[in-house]
């Protein structure tokens, strides 16, 4: 499994736009193949800087949703919202 954590830097005035739309796409994301949860994630200092932490069963599924419809259609409409471009990880976690 990885997890994809995605930081978002929005223009303040276009905060409250990807919040209803985060609430339009949530479910499909969590619903595509591949995805075993999400969850946004709000800075507690910069009320305009947000995270996605998603969970895939593997980085194919994550490629296959990035690829999908559903998330280019999605992130059209999210990075005009932008204050600074996004940044992106795909981690997993270390076990010893």
């Amino acid at each position: 499994m990885i997890t994809r954590i995605v930081k978002m830097h929005f223009k303040s005035s276009h905060v409250d736009d990807f919040l209803e739309l985060f609430a339009s796409v949530q479910d499909k994301i969590r619903g595509f193949e591949g995805c075993q949860g999400l969850e946004l994630l709000a800075d507690i200092t910069h009320t305009n800087i947000y995270f996605t932490y998603s969970h895939w069963e593997s980085e194919a599924h994550l490629n296959a949703y990035r690829e999908s419809d559903l998330f280019k259609k999605v992130w059209t409409q999210t990075k005009i919202l932008f204050e600074e471009k996004a940044q992106a990880w795909s981690v997993e976690r270390v076990r010893f």
